[in-house]
């Protein structure tokens, strides 16, 4: 590291080095000095962060009358389409000057987009807006502020819709609060709205192909969505197509 001079010292050395009368002309003896001209160089502009908005982008009024006024954290999920396997996942975060987005993850929801009206069976993923209340999985918590039930209860076997193993598929999971009991291991089978339409709707750990009806992630942003998701701020999941979103 080069130690600091003053600036008097360095002033000086630059004209020591660049002959400090290179250059000038000497006015006549008899003839005062032109009195020098300074300059005032302008002021540079100053880079300033866009604002954030006030309301989670894409959604329309309905949509938005769902989420909570508490919620600090929303997981939103959009669907490339209706009837499409594949979604982007973001994590907003609510600031005191509006809602920030995190990182675009990509995902895989139901084989066969989405439902307004989700039926067990149907291989279709709910739409709308739900709590994040506790998670759980086949491996060790990874520091989730979420209650986490670890147990061999999640051990994922057969294959996906396409063939693919599930082997590991629930080693993190988190419970998305469709036809189930909040408060509950995401393995508690209670189903409020009946048997008929469905449950056992997770975030889960992605195997390389559409869902019946879950969320899934890669393994490395599954822990990153337990560690970051805090009960304090009130998380929710908002799913669907994007034309559902606009209601």
């Amino acid at each position: 590291m080069i130690p600091h001079k003053p600036r008097a010292v360095l002033l000086a050395t630059s004209l020591l080095l660049t002959g400090c009368g290179a250059g000038a002309v000497a006015a006549p003896r008899d003839q005062p000095a032109a009195p020098a001209r300074t300059t005032t160089a302008p002021p540079r502009p100053t880079a300033t962060a866009p604002p954030l908005p006030q309301r989670l982008p894409g959604l329309g009024p309905e949509t938005l009358a769902e989420v909570p006024a508490a919620t600090r954290q929303a997981v939103v999920v959009t669907g490339h389409g209706k009837d499409s396997a594949r979604s982007d996942v973001v994590l907003y975060e609510r600031t005191g000057t509006g809602w920030k987005a995190g990182e675009h993850w990509p995902a895989h929801n139901a084989l066969r987009g989405w439902s307004g009206h989700h039926r067990a069976g149907d291989l279709r993923s709910p739409v709308g807006v739900f709590t994040l209340s506790d998670a759980g999985g086949l491996r060790p918590d990874p520091g989730t502020r979420l209650p986490y039930d670890h147990g061999r209860g999640f051990t994922a076997t057969g294959t996906g819709v396409e063939g693919e193993p599930l082997a590991g598929s629930f080693d993190y999971v988190i419970a998305i609060d469709y036809n189930r009991r909040p408060g509950t291991s995401p393995l508690d089978w209670t189903r409020p709205l009946g048997a008929g339409r469905g449950g056992g709707i997770w975030f889960h750990v992605d195997h390389g192909g559409p869902t019946q009806g879950c969320v899934s992630l890669s393994r490395e942003h599954m822990r990153t969505l337990l560690r970051t998701l805090d009960p304090r701020r009130h998380p929710v999941v908002v799913m669907g197509d994007a034309a559902s979103f606009a209601r």
